[in-house]
């Protein structure tokens, strides 16, 4: 099943569905004036090859649309953009409000996996602030969960954070036998390898008009960027992995970067005992993302479930 959005804007309900309020912004963070420029149309923007003005652009978003005062990651380290990590969280909630009789489910009760957690923490960040899920986040990195679990104290933010210690898993020592997570969620690694990555950020700086630089400009630290076989293998594993867990998740969900990814994923899944799975299309201006949804559980037990635990 596939869902299409409804024009190439961002999710109704994102907060920056019209763009920066750049006024805004700098008023609520004045770290980010300097870093302001003027474009040939007379337009106010910050140049986004400067790894510095994006890190400020997000700690200026962070604190003025979600209440984070503190959030900062070391330069290596992905620094996302904003808008586009928080529309999934959006399409999340409509995904979970299909077994809610279409009511968008909010509170503690509503728990969320995040694989992948980083050192940013920007899923379970803006997650709450939207619509005050529990948020249990992951990842191999040990400075990446440090670093997440000082953001999240500093904002008095609870969030169970996790490393996971065997790097061929991806749930199993994460997910306890008690636990129930309503949907999982996972930024994965898009390139296959080291060499792939670097010639990707060689193309961003290709498209930015600026002469290639160091890879580090954009952050990003291997396991953020690449995995042996790509998104496609990582979430194959993922896909794999989840029978596992198939009384624990309600929905299993991973972006998708690439679409020719998705037919690898669509043979993958049909090999399982998947009652249902969706893709599901998100717009952020021009470009199209997606990401790919499977339960075990059928519509009747998922709307049983969320009875009990909503």
């Amino acid at each position: 099943m596939k869902s299409k959005p409804n024009s190439n804007k961002l999710h109704p309900r994102n907060q920056h569905l019209n763009g920066y309020d750049l006024d805004l912004l700098c008023e609520k963070h004045n770290a980010l004036a300097p870093f302001i420029v003027v474009t040939p149309a007379g337009n106010k923007s910050i140049d986004f090859s400067n790894n510095k003005a994006v890190k400020t652009l997000n700690q200026a978003l962070l604190k003025a649309h979600y209440n984070i005062e503190f959030w900062d990651i070391p330069d290596q380290n992905l620094c996302p953009p904003i808008p586009g990590r928080v529309d999934y969280i959006h399409y999340l909630a409509d995904l979970l409000s299909t077994d809610n009789l279409q009511n968008i489910p909010t509170g503690r009760k509503i728990k969320a996996l995040d694989i992948g957690t980083g050192a940013n923490l920007v899923y379970p960040l803006t997650g709450i602030h939207e619509y005050n899920w529990h948020f249990t986040g992951s990842d191999v990195d040990a400075s990446s969960i440090k670093i997440a679990k000082q953001i999240a104290q500093f904002n008095g933010l609870k969030i169970t954070l996790k490393q996971q210690k065997n790097a061929s898993s991806i749930f199993e020592g994460i997910i306890n036998q008690k636990d129930l997570f309503h949907v999982t969620l996972c930024n994965p690694p898009f390139h296959a390898s080291a060499d792939e990555a670097n010639k990707g950020t060689e193309r961003k700086w290709k498209n930015l008009g600026k002469a290639p630089q160091n890879a580090l400009n954009f952050g990003g630290q291997n396991n953020e960027l690449w995995c042996e076989g790509g998104e496609a293998q990582f979430i194959s594993n993922m896909i794999t992995e989840s029978e596992q867990f198939a009384e624990q998740v309600i929905w299993f969900t991973s972006l998708v970067s690439k679409k020719e990814t998705l037919a690898t994923l669509e043979e993958k899944l049909s090999t399982l005992p998947i009652a249902e799975y969706k893709i599901i299309d998100m717009a952020q201006g021009q470009k199209i993302s997606r990401f790919i949804a499977w339960s075990y559980f059928d519509k009747a037990t998922r709307e049983q479930i969320f009875e009990e635990f909503v």
